[in-house]
């Protein structure tokens, strides 16, 4: 059992509920747009890096008569996704090994995925599982926006913890969180040299304002929860990878403190008091074909 990703770096509800978001269908046409499948035929696809499942769901419902699997390393990923995205087999396994025969699939995915793993290894074995005339899709996360309400803003007490836990925090260097950032260049050329020919790119833009009228209550107030989901992980994380720092009281007033701005919010969006808080993501789909 691995549970390295989801004990130490990002929990299951962190990237569950925040990509729920991203990969809403009030923004399936961007996307379908930039990964260009047909949607006539019976696909064969794989979400490598899949965590939680969120988009994987996605896809299901966008391509219904697609058949989607979604592979990942950590075992409480795969747990959760099986309770919460119907329609999709979700297996555990790495994406340096993948568990699946020389040409199984029509189309593999990733989303933050090619950031962390060694990209012999990570276009390697997409182009080993893709049959001839295969689509590999690589989502990879652009500097966006974020504006926090005023109410979300730490007190000392909060702040002085954060600078505490960044101070002891080694989880980049022992995770190898990132170790492989490509810019919008890079990117394309590196899935180009890896053997994918036909490699362009395109950006999904996906603009997160729990103030605009144009989202119903229930996506807005979604919002605010993932942003809550989001920090009390983070908390969790923290006596995960430095117990000897922190006692679990600690954590405990932690979240209480974070709870309370996070209550705020919500009431602040029920009474209509706007705040113009916003979380615009900027997605990079780069796309080739083998």
């Amino acid at each position: 059992m691995n549970l390295t990703w989801s004990s130490y770096v990002q929990g299951e509800k962190t990237l569950y509920y925040s990509r729920r978001l991203r990969f809403n269908d009030m923004f399936m046409e961007q996307y379908k747009t930039l990964f260009a499948l047909d949607n006539r035929k019976n696909l064969e696809i794989l979400e490598i890096g899949c965590g939680p499942g969120a988009l994987a769901g996605a896809l299901r419902r966008w391509y219904p008569k697609a058949k989607v699997t979604g592979v990942d390393l950590d075992s409480e990923f795969i747990r959760f996704a099986k309770e919460h995205e119907e329609g999709v087999a979700f297996v555990e396994g790495d994406v340096k090994e993948l568990p699946f025969a020389d040409k199984s699939f029509d189309v593999v995915i990733s989303n933050t995925v090619s950031e962390h793993i060694e990209p012999s290894g990570f276009y390697g074995e997409q182009l080993r599982v893709l049959r001839d005339g295969g689509v590999c899709l690589v989502l990879s996360s652009r500097r966006g926006i974020c504006v926090a309400p005023n109410c979300a803003v730490l007190s000392e007490k909060e702040r002085a913890f954060w600078d505490r836990a960044r101070k002891y925090d080694d989880s980049i260097e022992k995770f190898s969180i990132c170790k492989y950032p490509m810019n919008e260049s890079e990117l394309p050329a590196t899935m180009e040299r890896y053997g994918f020919r036909e490699v362009r790119t395109g950006y999904a833009v996906i603009n997160l304002t729990p103030d605009d009228p144009k989202y119903p209550q229930t996506m807005a107030l979604d919002m605010i929860e993932a942003d809550r989901y989001s920090e009390l992980d983070a908390l969790d994380s923290v006596l995960c990878t430095m117990p000897e720092h922190f006692l679990a009281e600690e954590i405990g007033e932690m979240k209480c403190l974070a709870n309370a701005r996070y209550d705020v919010r919500a009431e602040q969006y029920k009474r209509g008091e706007k705040q113009w808080d916003t979380n615009v993501s900027v997605i990079l789909v780069v796309r080739g074909v083998k």
